[in-house]
């Protein structure tokens, strides 16, 4: 195995694109939304996708994702989306929120990273649950994952921790979270944006499995 085999360029394809919708989630000023006001983002999300597999390319948006309206129409978007609300937002970006035991999903995201070596920063924004948090992760297993093809080590610690994290934290809630943002009528961004990460973890949760086999019952798991 090497870095420049079939497995770990696939393993590169997947870190990039977790890496590349853990920054497009964030709040769109500055650089980011400088990158979706060029097309800069889209395309890069097309060709990240494209080489993970052709077919997660096909009937993107990118018009869609390069879409910022007029002036700080995004920015408040992703204000009335994701960030207020009389009772909270309609859509929030924690994970926690979905399933109905947030300290309990906290707690085990936490567990994941604390495996790794991994602790959370001090930024209000990265809590274990929100949606950048477990994409970042995600994007750093994968990475370690190609940096093991690349050594010629094994990499199945750190593919059967994507398999868990993936099926029981962002692959459990932004289904769900695309269904609410289907209701907000919102722009088009965040709705495509949301709708190609979808189809993303549910492509790497059913290759996964195929790699290395179904999680066990989540009893039996220890993080």
């Amino acid at each position: 195995m090497d870095a420049t085999g079939p497995d770990a360029q696939r393993a590169a394809a997947r870190s990039r694109a977790y890496q590349l919708f853990t920054e497009a989630f964030r709040y769109p000023q500055g650089d980011l939304l400088a990158a979706i006001a060029s097309g800069d983002l889209a395309e890069a999300l097309h060709k990240a996708l494209s080489a993970l597999d052709p077919g997660l390319a096909t009937g993107v948006d990118t018009a869609a994702l390069a879409d910022t309206g007029q002036d700080d129409d995004l920015a408040v978007e992703y204000t009335r989306l994701f960030d207020v609300g009389v009772s909270g937002p309609p859509c929030p970006l924690y994970g926690g929120l979905y399933g109905g035991a947030r300290m309990k999903t906290m707690e085990e995201a936490v567990r994941f990273y604390n495996h790794f070596g991994l602790t959370l920063s001090d930024d209000p924004r990265e809590l274990p649950d929100h949606i950048t948090t477990e994409l970042e992760f995600l994007h750093y297993l994968a990475f370690k994952e190609a940096e093991a093809l690349g050594g010629g080590e094994d990499p199945g610690a750190f593919r059967r921790a994507q398999r868990d994290f993936l099926e029981r934290h962002p692959g459990r809630f932004v289904p769900k979270l695309r269904e609410r943002l289907e209701q907000q009528s919102p722009m088009r961004f965040f709705l495509e944006l949301t709708r190609q990460l979808e189809r993303l973890l549910a492509h790497e949760l059913e290759s996964l499995i195929a790699e290395v086999g179904a999680a066990p019952p989540a009893s039996s798991q220890r993080r």
